[in-house]
């Protein structure tokens, strides 16, 4: 014999919250057989609701969010009837049974995105940096503070979570958290992790971002050119502070290496292959591995600080923050009109690579970056110095024009 199997929802219109809402309580059916499930965790006004559609009215991005909570709701009961429709015991009890169990186990979304938060905690230092773990906890907190802002709520169950939500806390994050596009993106992305990982787990049951497209726009990075290396490269510094500073940046220009591989250089990392010297380190990004030819620039720096440094660190560093901010008086003193930052040395050292020559491959194997088009921003960069060069040129050959008779 078929079984048929229903859910529905309807209001409890004897309840209402500080808003002025009534929850919708979830009702199941089998062969005719009525069972109340409870409460679904969602509140409405009650003159909202159609009873023959058994959904919110109305067609505003909150009435659609609600319904499609709704939908997720009902998906799962379904799901789990299909499951155990040719059990010989099955009942609705069992049905409630097994939902209620289920989302005890899920627990809510927050909860299981802390959960993440904690294994990725104790990763840190063992394939995992501590950089990484902020990331995923700014987007986790910037969500939280969306819920709150947005919806007046706390937290949300897994099923809960819908393409709309998705939608409204990218908006978010661009308008009321005034992030930049592409760092919205990046944030939409480590959000997005959690969530697939949620839906290996079984905690979710369907994709959120389903035809969510990311989109990151094209970003020129900054370099310094020859000139203005050799400027700060030959200013005399009032302080010890700023000169080791100047050095520690110096260095990277010659090497391109990011700052916290910077910061985690020992002797170790020094070989010398057929007598010449090597940069061998994994990035801790990316664990990938970077090798870079010892400089003369580099392996002067590193000679002056020889027995002047810390746990066998090869120069004296300061936290890149504070790296940073003595990095914008060096600018100031040097007359040079950029946002001058450690990272920006990264940025030197692949253009002035490029730009001199070196092929991209090589390039990018220098770097330690895991896919060419990465590097392929510098050569964009480069172009364009070479349309400046070119102009510079054509203002040199002025002279030519004025005396030419064509």
């Amino acid at each position: 014999m078929r079984m048929i199997f229903k859910v529905s929802y309807y209001v409890r219109s004897n309840y209402e919250n500080k808003q002025g809402k009534s929850p919708l309580m979830i009702r199941i059916f089998l062969n005719g057989e009525m069972l109340n499930v409870g409460s679904s965790g969602i509140c409405i006004d009650k003159k909202l609701w159609n009873n023959a559609t058994n959904r919110v009215k109305g067609r505003s991005g909150e009435v659609l969010n609600l319904n499609a909570q709704l939908d997720n709701i009902s998906n799962s009961l379904q799901t789990i009837f299909k499951k155990h429709e040719f059990d010989e015991d099955l009942t609705l009890d069992k049905i409630k049974s097994i939902f209620l169990g289920k989302n005890k186990e899920k627990t809510t979304f927050l909860e299981f995105y802390d959960k993440y938060l904690e294994d990725v905690k104790s990763q840190v230092g063992v394939g995992k940096s501590i950089a990484l773990y902020h990331k995923y906890s700014a987007a986790r907190n910037h969500f939280a503070e969306f819920l709150h802002t947005k919806y007046g709520r706390k937290d949300l169950m897994p099923g809960e979570l819908t393409h709309i939500i998705i939608h409204d806390f990218e908006i978010y994050l661009r308008t009321v958290v005034c992030l930049k596009p592409n760092s919205a993106t990046k944030t939409l992305k480590f959000f997005k992790t959690v969530v697939i990982f949620a839906q290996k787990c079984g905690v979710m049951t369907h994709d959120p971002f389903l035809n969510h497209h990311f989109h990151l726009e094209p970003v020129d990075r900054g370099f310094l050119t020859d000139e203005e290396i050799q400027r700060i490269m030959q200013k005399k510094f009032p302080t010890p502070r700023l000169e080791a500073v100047r050095d520690a940046f110096i260095f990277s220009c010659f090497c391109g290496l990011a700052y916290i591989d910077m910061a985690n250089l020992t002797h170790d990392n020094i070989v010398t292959l057929d007598g010449k010297e090597w940069i061998m380190t994994k990035r801790q990004k990316t664990n990938v591995q970077s090798n870079i030819l010892l400089l003369d620039i580099p392996k002067k720096i590193i000679e002056k600080y020889e027995g002047k440094t810390k746990n066998g660190r090869l120069i004296p560093i300061l936290s890149n923050q504070r790296m940073n901010s003595y990095l914008k008086e060096i600018a100031d003193v040097c007359g040079i009109n950029k946002n001058l930052t450690y990272h920006l040395a990264r940025h030197t050292f692949a253009t002035m690579s490029l730009s001199k020559g070196v092929p991209i491959e090589t390039v990018s194997k220098m770097l330690g970056h895991t896919n060419i088009k990465t590097t392929q921003i510098y050569a964009r960069i480069t172009n364009k110095k070479i349309e400046e060069d070119m102009m510079q040129l054509a203002d040199k050959l002025n002279k030519f024009e004025e005396s030419a008779t064509i």
